[in-house]
């Protein structure tokens, strides 16, 4: 969500990634300190190192946490318009050990 403008409108942009990653850290953070439920993070995590933190924080809170791997076997196009060259490149990264 940090990536849509007030017209709903994607806008990736990849030199304010750190700023996103922090942003949806905090968000978490805040509603599960507010005892929220669920709480649910969407993001394209490819290796699990990048969801260490939300799992540090699910921990610290008492989560429980559930993990869902979505793929496209139906041929759909991304709603965000993510070039296919990416798409391939993060498919080609894609490793966790769940």
């Amino acid at each position: 969500m940090f990536f849509v403008d007030r017209e709903g409108n994607y806008k990736f942009e990849l030199s304010k990634i750190k700023d996103a990653h922090k942003w949806c850290q905090e968000e978490m953070d805040f509603l599960m300190r507010l005892e929220h439920s669920p709480v649910v993070v969407s993001n394209t995590f490819t290796q699990e190192w990048e969801m260490e933190p939300y799992f540090e924080l699910a921990k610290k809170y008492g989560y429980k946490v559930f993990s869902i791997v979505i793929e496209n076997r139906h041929g759909g196009t991304n709603e965000h318009n993510v070039p296919q060259d990416k798409v391939e490149q993060m498919k080609n990264r894609f490793s966790l050990k769940l």
